[in-house]
């Protein structure tokens, strides 16, 4: 039986790839969906949260897809009424609320599942498999995508909350601590301010793991032309480089893995597990290097913001 499922914040994110998971996956049945600016056809359509909550009384889940300072009020009410949260990323505000939701779905009996949908791209666990047995020597990490193609007219990302270039730079850091055999934590930051917004542009870090491992991470959101999401591991050996975002992984030159984007119909199969298993999946550790990265990150200002 299919679960019944509704959709809050109907963004880009969400019509370009939430609604086509869903829409191609027979275990969910798309019934509601809730949004202040949007509507979606053929489905019930709620102006708030909770307003859908009340009048759909048999929703089995809800997966929220608003910017990161809505997750919490909608996840802790959607838990409380006694649903199954899937959260897009950046998972909430701050690291608190997500260890609250966490602490209330395991009171509810309920799953909850806080995303990373770059861990489910095609190279990304044959990375970690290829690295578990190697002596790793270095690592580099250059992110830079153009802010006006992927997200268009979004104020609140330049917001505090809204993360800046660490919206997309998070996607790398979680790949990053799903394949490396021990954790990284910041040891530096360089962040860059648009002189009109509360969130950077570009964001310079230097990492290391518990092994004294040198990994470098570049973010840019000015990229123009062809856009560069890539992982590049040192080994003793053979050098393991994932591109396209972990679609793409090569191991000394040779091609390992090559896949379409599958990320988000992934993330569905999982939670559809976790709700069958009563389980749920919370990992805070890359949302905490973004932290760290504030606390410890030199700030700079630079030109304004056009969008």
């Amino acid at each position: 039986m299919a679960l019944k499922l509704g959709l809050v914040g109907i963004g880009k994110i969400a019509r370009d790839q939430h609604i086509p998971a869903l829409a191609a996956d027979p275990r969910f049945e798309l019934v509601a969906c809730a949004s202040r600016h949007a509507r979606v056809d053929g489905v019930a359509n709620f102006a708030t949260v909770e307003a859908m909550l009340a009048e759909v009384k048999d929703l089995d889940a809800i997966s929220i897809c608003t910017p990161p300072l809505a997750h919490y009020e909608a996840a802790l009410a959607a838990l409380r009424a006694g649903k199954h949260v899937m959260l897009e990323k950046p998972p909430a505000a701050t690291t608190r609320q997500i260890s609250l939701l966490q602490a209330e779905a395991a009171r509810q009996g309920r799953t909850l599942f806080q995303t990373w949908h770059s861990r489910f791209a095609a190279g990304v666990d044959a990375a970690r498999d290829w690295l578990r047995d190697r002596t790793l020597t270095g690592g580099t990490i250059t992110w830079k995508e153009d802010v006006h193609h992927w997200h268009p007219g979004q104020q609140w990302i330049w917001e505090p909350g809204g993360l800046g270039v660490f919206d997309p730079g998070i996607n790398a850091l979680s790949i990053l601590t799903r394949i490396l055999p021990r954790q990284p934590f910041v040891t530096a930051a360089e962040l860059s301010f648009p002189s009109n917004c509360a969130a950077p542009i570009a964001a310079d870090l230097t990492l290391t793991d518990t092994g004294g491992l040198p990994i470098a991470a570049a973010f840019d959101f000015r990229q123009t032309g062809p856009q560069s999401w890539d992982i590049i591991v040192d080994t003793d050996g053979e050098q393991l480089v994932l591109s396209r975002g972990g679609a793409c992984l090569t191991a000394g030159g040779r091609t390992l893995v090559e896949a379409p984007d599958e990320e988000y119909p992934g993330l569905y199969r999982r939670f559809v597990e976790l709700v069958a298993d009563g389980a749920s999946d919370v990992d805070l550790l890359p949302l905490r290097l973004v932290a760290d990265a504030f606390l410890l990150g030199n700030r700079r200002t630079v030109e304004a913001f056009e969008d």
